[in-house]
């Protein structure tokens, strides 16, 4: 049997994961002047703007500790990449991150955005907090076959973004 080198199925983990870590938020918030992350908690210049959580860290430090038991408003837990609460603003960024070496079932990940964005707007609207959600995805959906899924993101107001997210687009102090 030939080796999986390209991801799906058993290794979409491994791929996904070293994807993720390559573009970890924590790590490139670290990298900017200025910016200090202590268990989550994100400081600009000393002063506190927010919060990241990844997974299930999005209801153990950002939902629980304000009353929120997501079975209230979702009958599933939605699990994102990585997600950026700011509390100035009242806006969660929510950051689904999508590698690909071959066509497989990400493919129809990415037409998923509308419910996905439902979903975290009920949860947070009891909160009033926004709810910007939007894609890390990797030089795979660049190839023109992905043109009208990316159109029809844009258009729908679900932002993507190559390789790396841009700091001014997540609204941070810089």
């Amino acid at each position: 049997m030939a080796k999986n080198i390209y991801g799906g199925g058993k290794q979409t983990n491994i791929n996904g994961l070293k994807f993720e870590q390559e573009t970890d938020l924590q790590d490139a918030l670290s990298n900017v002047p200025g910016y200090e992350i202590i268990n989550n908690v994100i400081y600009y210049n000393g002063e506190y703007i927010g919060m990241l959580a990844k997974k299930h860290d999005l209801y153990k430090l950002i939902l629980n500790p304000r009353g929120i038991n997501y079975k209230e408003y979702i009958s599933k837990q939605l699990l994102p990449d990585e997600a950026l609460f700011l509390e100035k603003t009242n806006t969660i960024f929510i950051i689904e991150k999508k590698f690909q070496n071959v066509g497989g079932s990400v493919d129809e990940k990415l037409q998923t955005f509308g419910f996905k964005i439902y979903q975290y707007s009920k949860l947070f609207d009891p909160l009033k907090i926004k709810v910007k959600y939007f894609y890390l995805l990797n030089d795979w959906f660049k190839k023109p076959q992905y043109k009208d899924i990316l159109d029809y993101m844009e258009i729908n107001g679900c932002k993507y973004f190559f390789n790396e997210i841009p700091l001014n687009f997540l609204e941070l102090p810089n």
